[in-house]
């Protein structure tokens, strides 16, 4: 099997040991619902996952939850809630799409909030090797100590700091040595009003505050799953600041090289003509189109564009999908006789030489077809069609089809069930 690593810039060997391939996505900012762009990123996460358990690895999944952020204060204070009861009102919203779609749950889907002492530690850690600095109870890191930051991303400071800009940092901050220096602890702000309370705050050594955004994926990737991972994905535009930053924390915390053996990171998705965004405007909604077309016609209209590619959304892509989904459907429900037995040897081959492409799905998907196209073609001469069929819900599975089943895998079920309840009632 071989992959792309965003940090080389290349598709490499993807080899693994006899322990579990262990992977990281960074989850949502629960603030709002899902969009089209979102479900790309963690529907071909999804696939990764299931493919390495069809290849017969065992995988160790972690997901955070961004529960406490600067746009989950700002929301709530838009619409007057509180900020944890809307944090966990759009990660059960999340939940339930993600369950619907049937993706494999991650084994750990953990708070931020969770994780507030392993954070305290974490920074404690790096200002002890001399990368950050403390001022008026914030705690920075300072790029300039580590020669190494800009080796994911390739960019020059000065291509920096706009991008950076862009996605939260704050260049007039005072307690700053530098434009480009981010926040690992982020000092409470008082409330404005006597009658209104200030912003969320936890202990710390350098008095109360709340995690930055970076140092939580750091923390929870390194407390789940060890000083050096496989694969750590999500869209491209985290690969600057955020995993930029988190490499730096990680790697200055730990000692280790690398943190992450493979980055992976899921192209923009875009619509009427821009990249899909809440800034934008132009968001589609994963609700809305569940309201139209089935589940497995959602998976298939993703999965029909590479994870690395660029694609815009369009409803007669999904009008295909859903006429694939059903002559897959069709195929995996169809009876055929006792005659010759329907090889699915050819297929299988195609399916896994694809896949081992650096997840060529599209190339995968028409392995499916083609497969379905003979079940359907041999089951109507009386052929043996068992075989095939089994083959091609195998295959469908890697893909989160429910091909034979109108029902959601139990691990589905269950997991996210569990992650449902501990945000409904928490």
């Amino acid at each position: 099997m071989r992959l792309y690593n965003t940090l080389s810039q290349s598709v490499e060997d993807f080899v693994v040991g006899e322990k579990p391939v262990t992977v990281y996505i960074c989850g949502i900012t629960p603030y709002d619902t899902t969009h089209l762009g979102h479900a790309f990123t963690y529907l071909s996460a999804d696939v990764l996952i299931r493919y390495l358990e069809f290849l017969g690895h065992e995988v160790r999944y972690v997901q955070n939850v961004t529960d406490i952020d600067a746009d989950i204060l700002r929301k709530a204070a838009q619409v007057q809630k509180d900020w944890q009861a809307l944090g966990k009102r759009w990660t059960v919203h999340f939940i339930r799409y993600m369950q619907a779609l049937n993706v494999r749950p991650p084994d750990s889907f953990s708070r931020a909030t969770d994780t507030i002492s392993e954070i305290v530690l974490v920074v404690q850690r790096l200002l002890n090797a001399g990368v950050a600095y403390e001022a008026e109870g914030n705690v920075y890191f300072h790029v300039d100590d580590w020669p190494e930051y800009g080796k994911l991303s390739r960019l020059s400071k000065e291509e920096m700091l706009p991008i950076a800009n862009e996605r939260g940092n704050d260049p007039e901050d005072p307690h700053k040595r530098d434009p480009l220096d981010f926040v690992l602890w982020q000092a409470s702000k008082p409330a404005k009003r006597a009658e209104t309370p200030g912003e969320p705050a936890w202990d710390s050594p350098w008095g109360p505050g709340r995690p930055g955004w970076h140092i939580e994926c750091s923390t929870m990737a390194i407390e789940y799953l060890g000083e050096t991972i496989d694969v750590h994905g999500g869209g491209r535009d985290l690969v600057f600041p955020h995993h930029e930053s988190e490499i730096a924390q990680a790697e200055c915390a730990t000692g280790s090289q690398p943190f992450v053996r493979f980055w992976m990171h899921t192209a923009m998705v875009r619509h009427e003509g821009e990249k899909m965004a809440k800034s934008v405007g132009n968001l589609v909604m994963v609700r809305d189109l569940l309201e139209d077309w089935s589940p497995d016609a959602l998976r298939l209209y993703l999965a029909a564009y590479h994870y690395r590619e660029s694609w815009s959304h369009n409803v007669k892509g999904l009008e295909r999908a859903q006429r694939l989904a059903h002559k897959l459907r069709a195929a995996a429900m169809s009876d055929g006789g006792d005659g010759e037995l329907l090889s699915p040897a050819l297929a299988r081959a195609a399916f896994r030489e694809a896949m081992d492409a650096d997840l060529r799905t599209p190339a995968a998907l028409r392995a499916l077809e083609h497969l379905a196209d003979d079940i359907l073609l041999a089951a109507r001469s009386g052929q043996n069609v068992r075989g095939a069929q089994e083959a091609l819900n195998v295959m469908g599975r890697v893909f989160g089809l429910r091909l034979d089943s109108a029902q959601l895998e139990p691990r589905v079920v269950r997991e996210w069930g569990r992650y449902w309840g501990d945000f409904s009632n928490s």
